[in-house]
């Protein structure tokens, strides 16, 4: 619940229209309150053969009389007090004194409970009785259009509560939505690998805000309503008869009880609907992302069975819920029943037989009647209604707190990799990059690098080759910063990367990658991407460096050609080039190619090798390839092999003392002739 209750500091910023809200509950539950009092003249009119007037006036003349009697009352036991402190004496006197002083309080609770029923009536009389016909008839008409006029008053009061409701909850969700998008874009890569699969934030972003949504509209909404409403017939049913009103809320102790032990089965149910939830996302999320491979190994079937079975689960998972939500509205009615049951018998005793106690305890001032006695059960009935209503909303409620700790969990997570907003800014690379001892690994225990020393000048190009899963990868995504290293350290210009401003060093790094990501946005701005400043020109330019200009006037609408999604639209070979205009837009003092020219075809490797001889040229290139003739332009190529360097040199210096180089070259080149 405290994650829940997190929402608060969200809700907070538009506190004006919560406390509007919380004043059109009152005002609406007011209404409906005073609209059930109606009952009460109603009745006396049928029952009484009276008009308002008439009974006003003869219950003021009951009271007036009651108060003299009482008055005069006091005055006899004063006297026999003062008597008795005079005359009696030893424990007689106390005894008598005790026994007249507990009579006078009794005397004296009668005489105030008689001044205040005359001081309604007066109050009644003054400002609503007096403005009414005398005809009966037309008096019933009166209170009809009474309830009529308040029951349009309340509505509106109603309306406005759930539009400020809703819109606080809008606008709350709008900067939830935002604020953790903001802290989730910031994580580190490794962060977001170990808390769960893309399709898992997406649950979180659209299923768990949503239902986090819904909970606060309840909590802002009808969880202020329906207490109030709850409170206002309470309040008027002690007006009526104090005592009656308590015995029925005897039962309230065990309402909450069920309430909290129901909603602590909620928020447990509910948090494995939402991770069941997340599942269903992710295995759809891999079919269509797949759906060549899912086709290509006829596994249709297969993903229809894996998809049930997520389905079925959380089909179980939901029924669990739906249960609970079921079950919890029958129990608290049948408790507000008794309740009712309870007061309603012990009034209908004192009806019937004109008694004022029930075991010894004083329930009414004077003969209960009928009507005090349906209205006060009409009130107590209605007080039942929003209590069964909260019942099965704090279930709900909590159901949106199991999201909230989903949400919110993502939101406590501190990135690694910290920004160092006020560490030293580099300036654009000039002088070197050095690699010392550097070792990293994912997972504890299986080391991805180990030792890595490596010094680059400033415009070398580094070509890093290896067999798979030597760490080639890994090592440049230690350079872009994605991840720290666990032992040692990598300088730009001398400066430890832990301690300089990750922006700076970002801001000049250009990334083509063999898995190349393109936006469901036009080629001009995924082309623009690398740098949201450049103008038309410059980005005709950067294609034309990656040969892809031409292809791109091509297409139906050329540059505002729709990628579609992560690049559906283009070949492998198109998205690569993309991709390498956007780095060179970006012009960076480092720039990184992971396999760039992987899904291009020969002759345009080798346009792409001339253009990249040229754009290298001030700025360190590093080289991650199986492709042997694109290490031509390297100056020097390091051999990596177990996450550990086992040669760096030439090409023709490599050939001549490192075997694995060798047995790299012979196989690409027995590839090239396949």
């Amino acid at each position: 619940m405290r994650n829940f209750l997190r929402v608060m500091r969200f809700a907070g910023v538009y506190r004006k229209r919560l406390i509007l809200s919380v004043f059109c509950a009152f005002m609406a539950a007011a209404l409906w309150g005073l609209n059930l009092t109606i009952i009460y003249p109603v009745l006396t009119i049928f029952e009484k053969g009276m008009t308002l007037q008439q009974w006003v006036d003869e219950r003021s003349e009951f009271h007036e009389k009651e108060i003299n009697r009482y008055q005069t009352e006091l005055t006899v036991h004063q006297d026999r007090l003062e008597k008795a402190r005079a005359w009696a004496d030893g424990s007689t006197r106390e005894r008598e004194v005790l026994r007249l002083t507990r009579d006078m309080s009794k005397v004296e609770r009668r005489l105030e409970d008689s001044r205040t029923a005359l001081w309604r009536l007066q109050q009644v009389k003054r400002h609503v009785v007096r403005f009414l016909p005398n005809d009966r008839f037309e008096t019933l008409c009166w209170l009809m259009g009474l309830v009529i006029v308040g029951v349009a008053i309340k509505g509106v009061f109603e309306f406005l509560q759930e539009w400020l409701v809703g819109t606080v909850t809008t606008k709350s969700l709008y900067d939830i939505r935002n604020h953790f998008f903001r802290r989730a874009i910031h994580q580190d890569l490794r962060q977001l690998q170990k808390e769960g699969s893309s399709a898992d934030l997406m649950a979180k972003f659209t299923n768990d805000t949503e239902m986090l949504g819904s909970g606060m509209k309840i909590l802002f909404g009808r969880v202020i309503a329906e207490p109030l409403k709850a409170v206002t017939c309470i309040l008027i049913a002690f007006w009526f008869n104090w005592q009656l009103t308590l015995l029925f809320m005897i039962l309230i102790p065990a309402s909450l009880y069920l309430m909290t032990k129901t909603s602590k089965m909620m928020k447990r149910a509910t948090r494995k609907v939402l991770e069941r939830m997340s599942s269903i996302y992710k295995i759809l999320q891999e079919t269509f992302q797949g759906i060549r491979v899912v086709r290509a190994f006829t596994m249709e079937s297969y993903e229809r069975r894996r998809f049930a079975k997520a389905t079925r689960d959380y089909r179980d998972r939901s029924m669990r819920v739906v249960t609970i939500d079921a079950m919890a509205s029958p129990m608290l009615e049948l408790l507000g029943i008794i309740a009712v049951s309870a007061a309603l018998l012990a009034g209908a005793y004192l009806v019937l037989t004109g008694e004022e106690k029930i075991w010894g305890l004083r329930m009414t001032n004077g003969p209960l009647e009928i009507a005090t006695l349906l209205q006060l059960f009409t009130l107590l009935a209605a007080t039942a209604d929003p209590v069964r209503k909260l019942s099965s909303l704090y279930t709900k409620v909590q159901s949106a707190a199991a999201a909230a700790d989903r949400v919110f969990g993502q939101f406590e997570i501190e990135p690694t990799i910290a920004p160092n907003v006020d560490g030293p800014i580099l300036k654009r690379h000039s002088e070197s990059i050095e690699f010392r001892n550097v070792c990293f690994s994912y997972n504890p225990g299986k080391p991805i690098l180990t030792n890595i020393s490596l010094s680059i000048r400033a415009g070398e190009t580094i070509a890093i080759v290896g067999p798979n899963g030597s760490g080639k990868s890994t090592l440049l995504n230690l350079l872009s910063r994605f991840y720290d290293p666990d032992h040692g350290n990598l300088l730009v210009d001398g400066v430890d990367l832990r301690e300089a401003n990750l922006r700076s060093l970002r801001r000049q790094i250009g990334i083509v990658t063999q898995d190349t990501i393109l936006f469901d946005d036009t080629i001009y701005a995924n082309i623009r991407y690398g740098n949201r400043t450049a103008t038309r020109e410059m980005v005709e330019a950067a294609a034309k460096q990656s040969f892809a200009h031409e292809f791109i006037l091509e297409l139906p609408q050329g540059y505002e050609t729709l990628a579609g999604e992560v690049g559906r639209n283009m070949s492998g070979g198109q998205k690569q080039r993309i991709a390498l205009a956007r780095a060179i837009l970006r012009n960076p003092g480092i720039l990184i190619l992971d396999e760039h020219t992987s899904q291009i075809d020969t002759m345009s490797q080798t346009l792409l090798q001339q253009t990249l001889e040229e754009f290298r040229r001030g700025r360190t290139t590093f080289i991650i390839t199986h492709q042997m003739h694109a290490l031509e332009i390297a100056d020097r190529i390091v051999v990596l092999d177990l996450g550990r360097i086992v040669a760096v040199g030439t090409h023709a210096e490599l050939l001549r003392t490192c075997e694995l180089y060798r047995a790299l070259q012979e196989n690409h080149l027995s590839r090239r002739a396949a």
